[in-house]
């Protein structure tokens, strides 16, 4: 029997396991950097099924190694984040969230699971493949500076470094049993916007007499969006959007203040820098133009995700050997950002999708939107996150 039947028949034999798991993390979710119970409970799984580990890396990290036969001759990483989103759960199910106002609305119980469920397979299998596989299990990928950063600062990438790294991450536009890749730019960086303008307030019927934050406030988020389309090439995506603008007047009251946070996505380092300047002194110069001040922190995000193109090649046949070349797809490039990048950037990596969405026609479930109150998965897809993910460890390599 080759590896690829034995990591098909362990799932179908493991999976009521995994599924338990995957429920356990999902109704007790904990928030970015406080993941606690999560370490512990990973923890005492792994401790239960004989593998070597580390907890307490930069807090509630932890840091595995499953040993095959040679275990000094190749040596890949698996990543996997753990934290939850400050979501209440609407979802009326068993495993629904315990713990009010937090949810796994973006799969991260999936994305623990299936490591955890890889590594029950590569320990099951160790006589039967080569080479280390070194599991990382990161807080905090929900909020910045992003536990990849803190992690990658920790040295989990060192002593020795992995030749390459992997990590996936749930889909719901994908039924259950199918994956995505992308070679090279996937990912945007992910910058935050907080910004304050200061006026004069006053009567609203006599804004002469007044210094108008709103009218300003509103001039720059239009002034943005045109900085945006005229001074970034139309073949280079940039995205950059105002979702909070707090402005304390009333029908009849303009406001001192106007507070505003958004988001500025990009993919090009350069564009990036030349965009932050420029939007700097654009956001400045309206708000003076219009008699007010403006004062501005951008609060510098995970940097853009990059596949190597090669590995992500390799990824890419294995997942066929592995699933069929069907059930492998392409995907585009998207603007959401990941802190997998801090990995990435410092070891080649590949960033792939993987389906959840029940594969019947007509079946809504798994299809509701990442970072919403309905977000579930099929849990089916929990046999292709856990073995893909293995058989991709024991079976990637960097092609030139």
């Amino acid at each position: 029997m080759t590896l690829r039947d034995r990591f098909h028949n362990l799932a179908e034999t493991l999976h009521p396991q995994w599924v338990a798991l995957r429920r356990h993390l999902h109704a007790h979710p904990e928030l970015s950097f406080e993941e606690h119970e999560t370490m512990a409970f990973v923890a005492n799984t792994l401790t239960e099924w004989g593998i070597e580990h580390t907890t307490g890396v930069t807090g509630t990290g932890i840091v595995a190694h499953v040993q095959g036969q040679e275990p000094d001759s190749r040596l890949v990483a698996l990543r996997a984040d753990m934290d939850a989103l400050p979501i209440q759960e609407a979802n009326e199910v068993p495993y629904a969230s315990k713990r009010p106002g937090i949810m796994h609305a973006c799969g991260h119980d999936v994305h623990t699971t299936s490591l955890l469920g890889a590594m029950q397979l590569l320990q099951e299998t160790r006589t039967e493949w080569k080479g280390t596989i070194r599991c990382i299990f990161q807080p905090g990928e929900e909020r910045i500076p992003g536990g990849a950063k803190g992690m990658v600062a920790a040295g989990v990438l060192q002593n020795p470094i992995p030749g390459h790294i992997l990590g996936q991450h749930v889909y719901p536009q994908l039924p259950a049993g199918h994956v995505g890749v992308r070679p090279g730019a996937y990912m945007a960086a992910a910058d935050e916007l907080h910004l304050t303008v200061h006026g004069k307030g006053g009567h609203a019927a006599l804004p002469h007499l007044c210094r108008d934050a709103v009218l300003a406030a509103s001039a720059i988020v239009v002034a943005a969006q045109q900085l945006v389309a005229r001074r970034s090439k139309p073949t280079e995506p940039v995205v950059c959007s105002f979702g909070f603008v707090e402005a304390l007047g009333a029908t009849n009251v303009l406001p001192n203040e106007v507070h505003l946070k958004g988001t500025f996505r990009s993919l090009d380092p350069t564009v990036r820098a030349d965009l932050h300047e420029a939007l700097t002194t654009l956001i400045q110069d309206t708000a003076s133009a219009h008699g007010c001040r403006a004062e501005l922190e951008i609060r510098h995000g995970y940097p853009s995700v990059r596949n190597d193109e090669g590995l992500a090649h390799s990824f890419r046949e294995v997942a066929e050997a592995y699933l069929g070349k069907e059930r492998v797809h392409s995907l585009d490039i998207r603007m959401t950002g990941e802190d997998f990048s801090y990995f990435s950037n410092e070891i080649p990596g590949c960033f792939y999708r993987l389906g959840t969405a029940s594969p019947e026609e007509g079946n809504p479930l798994g299809t509701k939107g990442l970072h919403t109150p309905l977000f579930d998965v099929d849990e089916n897809a929990l046999k292709t996150g856990a073995g893909l993910m293995a058989f991709a460890a024991v079976h990637t390599t960097r092609k030139q």
